[in-house]
């Protein structure tokens, strides 16, 4: 069953491995191009793991913030992690001593697998998870230690790399509104956010927001299960909810 299980998880997660591969190189290349040794890409992604923060936390720390200050705001940027967790307590209820790690390793893409996979009976979803999680973060290791050690050696143009994250962002957003039928979680997303970045501002929004559309989500929780069930699988993986 194990061995299933890990050949279910590694069909699922290449997609992921594709985009984080790419991703985490080009978060090497920019780390390494602002001095840092390839050894920070490996502690980073090792004990961070997050892709938007790490990416803001190379200005944060070439711009001359403090540790606190840029572990302060890597917090405020990965907040959306505290809404996705509501989801998961049925999944991770009673999952054993790997729980930790699964919730330190959730991610948006993690996150989408997780929640929206359909497992045959000789899948062991506890396993299931944690190899799903525990590829993921290996993948991310993998290109930002790439892509600093490539950045040593050969030079690069690190200007437009940053804006990487936005990209893929923006790339899951497009490839669920096409693949399904229900887009009110994408439409009160949306809105939503607008509204609070005009209300708040650019450097404020982020938390009322999330915490607005974790509401929303809510009050229409009974409208959105049932399309829920429906949606087709894409790239092997059935994917309900925007990162």
């Amino acid at each position: 069953m194990i061995k299933q299980t890990f050949k279910r998880a590694f069909k699922n997660s290449l997609p992921i491995m594709a985009g984080y591969l790419a991703l985490g190189i080009g978060f090497g290349v920019l780390l390494q191009s602002k001095g840092y040794s390839f050894w920070w890409a490996i502690l980073m992604s090792i004990t961070i793991y997050a892709g938007a923060g790490q990416y803001a936390a190379v200005d944060l720390l070439s711009g001359g913030a403090t540790l606190l200050t840029t572990a302060f705001m890597t917090l405020i940027i990965n907040a959306r992690h505290f809404f996705y967790g509501f989801s998961l307590l049925d999944r991770y209820n009673k999952i054993g001593k790997i729980k930790p790690y699964l919730i330190f390793g959730l991610t948006d893409e993690t996150y989408s697998i997780v929640c929206s996979v359909q497992l045959e009976e000789d899948i062991d979803k506890k396993k299931y998870y944690f190899f799903i999680t525990l590829l993921d973060h290996i993948y991310w290791i993998a290109g930002c230690t790439i892509g600093a050690l490539a950045g040593t050696f050969i030079p690069f143009d690190s200007t437009g790399i940053d804006f990487a994250m936005t990209a893929l962002f923006i790339v899951i957003f497009v490839e669920q509104w096409l693949d399904h039928k229900q887009h009110l979680p994408a439409i009160l997303g949306i809105v939503t956010t607008v509204v609070c970045l005009l209300i708040f501002g650019s450097e404020y929004f982020l938390i009322p927001a999330m915490a607005l559309i974790a509401i929303e989500l809510v009050i229409f929780r009974k409208k959105l299960e049932e399309p829920i069930d429906n949606n087709s699988e894409v790239n092997g993986t059935e994917v309900n909810k925007v990162g």
